[in-house]
């Protein structure tokens, strides 16, 4: 252990190997759920759009109950058999784009009668198979390409990976997750541009405003007994603290009907009362098991999108190892725990495409940014907060109660969580010479492309017809999904253009720590 290494970990309450007494785990545990809480609820509220299931609450609170157990599986086994510092695991952004790229296919496109609320029973055969055909086909893309993260991790490969990816390839194709992802941001928030500005507005004011200003609580320690202690509440759950101040707020003008009880006037969706029986519908306790939803399909196109949300998904998890050591007051992890991490991320991805979130696991960057808050790096602290999580994902009432959020207000959340994780993947150009000419062209024309390529495709799918219906397919899902496109032409042309001098400067592991202030990196 390094100079620099034992002076972070003489700062650290608890070490890695260190075990807190068993309330400072559980409370710490829920901390560190409540900090994960956004980017994990937002997943399945997305892709129930694409799913056809904006009008089914009680659906929408099976999959994300899922991806509660699932997120605490994964964390579990990550901390005992893979990396083995204190990371939490939980759904990732990186694959819900190519997700949603997938479900817009055409043969996928949710019928115009899915929504219509009054049209949808949830409980009839046709509806069901309607959601659930898309949700399988999901499943055997994201079980297929995890395979791949599997491989790469067990056999090693991964450094050979991050010799060829620098920030180049990193900004374009994180930054373009975020902003493809501004329209389902702007229809929710559309829906009562109002409350979802409020709850843009008090995560930005907990977040960069008040982040320095504690909070006293009491508390007690054999040492000093009863006493107040001071927590820096709003920059550890500003996520949280803007979206139950704006639910609470839409709940009571929901209650003196300030908003509208006509489903035709604009504000009606930001009524807390929309899916009021889905709290009374869901079961206390139910238990996600894997093949909940029929046996997985596995389509070509849908399994190379994946490929492309695996790799920059591997890419960020070896910055969050290191950023993690490093708070922790762990020594660099060696090329071995790396990819013994990496592996049993790609098992995560695998277990959550069988259980059926529809979706993959990564590591929680602004969970790591939390140890530096809390001065605890204790594994015991993760494991705490894996078993909450999947406790969580066996009370069915809990992910109701979320369901039951307001449009706008998810909204409003999205609008700062895409933002961030646009800007995270452009902090990335701190590793690159900016005023290198060839550095901005190739950012400059890796980001264009992202965006247009994908909007004209969109506008245009019969636009590619190459005779063979797979491979029509595989390019259609390829070329909507921005992510792919950008970060295909940052590294072609990063690793192609010749580089006149050393632009770029790299850790000594070759990865790219991005920065985890307060929210989120990218999932």
């Amino acid at each position: 252990m390094d100079a620099s290494t034992e002076g972070d970990s003489n700062k650290l309450a608890y070490c890695v190997t260190d075990v807190p007494p068993w309330y400072l785990c559980i409370l710490l545990g829920i901390q560190h759920c409540l900090t994960a809480f956004g980017g994990i609820i937002a997943i399945p509220l997305i892709l129930s759009q694409g799913l056809c299931l904006q009008h089914d609450g009680l659906t929408q609170s099976h999959l994300i109950s899922t991806i509660f157990f699932v997120s605490g599986l994964c964390t579990l086994l990550q901390v005992t058999f893979g990396i083995r510092l204190p990371i939490l695991q939980g759904g990732t952004f990186t694959l819900l784009a190519p997700s949603m790229a997938m479900l817009s296919m055409p043969e996928w496109t949710c019928p115009a009668w899915t929504q219509n609320a009054t049209l949808v029973n949830t409980s009839s055969p046709e509806f069901i198979e309607v959601w659930q055909s898309r949700m399988r086909a999901l499943q055997g893309s994201i079980m297929v390409g995890s395979l791949l993260q599997v491989f790469v991790g067990f056999s090693g490969l991964i450094g050979l990976f991050m010799r060829f990816i620098g920030p180049l390839t990193i900004a374009p194709t994180i930054s373009l997750i975020g902003l493809s992802l501004f329209d389902s941001a702007g229809t929710s928030a559309g829906n009562h541009w109002g409350l979802a500005t409020l709850t843009t507005a008090l995560i930005t004011l907990f977040s960069q405003y008040l982040r320095h200003i504690p909070v006293p609580f009491p508390s007690y320690s054999k040492d000093k007994k009863l006493h107040i202690s001071r927590v820096y509440v709003f920059q550890i759950l500003p996520v949280l603290l803007g979206i139950t101040i704006s639910w609470l707020i839409c709940y009571i003008l929901t209650i003196y009907n300030v908003l509208p009880t006509d489903p035709q006037r604009y504000g009606y969706m930001a009524r807390t009362d929309l899916k009021g029986d889905v709290m009374s519908q869901a079961p206390w306790f139910t238990f996600p098991y894997p093949g909940q939803w029929g046996m997985p399909t596995v389509s070509l196109a849908g399994v190379v999108g994946i490929l492309a949300g695996v790799i920059s998904s591997m890419i960020e998890s070896v910055g969050d190892y290191h950023a993690c050591a490093r708070l922790s007051g762990a020594p660099p992890p060696p090329k071995h725990a790396i990819n013994r991490g990496i592996g049993i991320e790609g098992l995560g991805c695998l277990l959550a495409g069988a259980w059926g979130t529809g979706n993959g696991t990564t590591s929680y960057s602004e969970n790591v940014g939390a140890l530096g808050i809390t001065k605890v790096g204790s594994r015991m602290v993760i494991i705490a907060s894996g078993v909450l999580m999947v406790v969580m994902g066996v009370f069915g009432k809990v992910g109701a109660i979320f369901t039951t959020i307001p449009t706008p207000v998810i909204g409003g959340m999205f609008m700062v969580m895409f933002g961030v994780i646009s800007a995270a993947g452009v902090s990335n150009l701190q590793y690159a010479d900016m005023n290198s000419s060839r550095n901005i062209f190739v950012f400059g024309f890796s980001m264009f492309s992202g965006l247009v390529i994908p909007n004209w495709i969109v506008k245009h799918p019969d636009a590619i017809a190459t005779g063979v219906v797979e491979l029509d397919q595989v390019l259609l899902v390829l070329l909507t999904t921005s992510m792919f496109v950008g970060g295909f032409f940052g590294f072609i042309l990063d690793n192609t253009i010749p580089v006149n001098s050393i632009n770029l400067i790299y850790s000594e592991s070759g990865a790219h720590v991005l920065s985890s202030d307060w929210l989120l990196s990218v999932r």
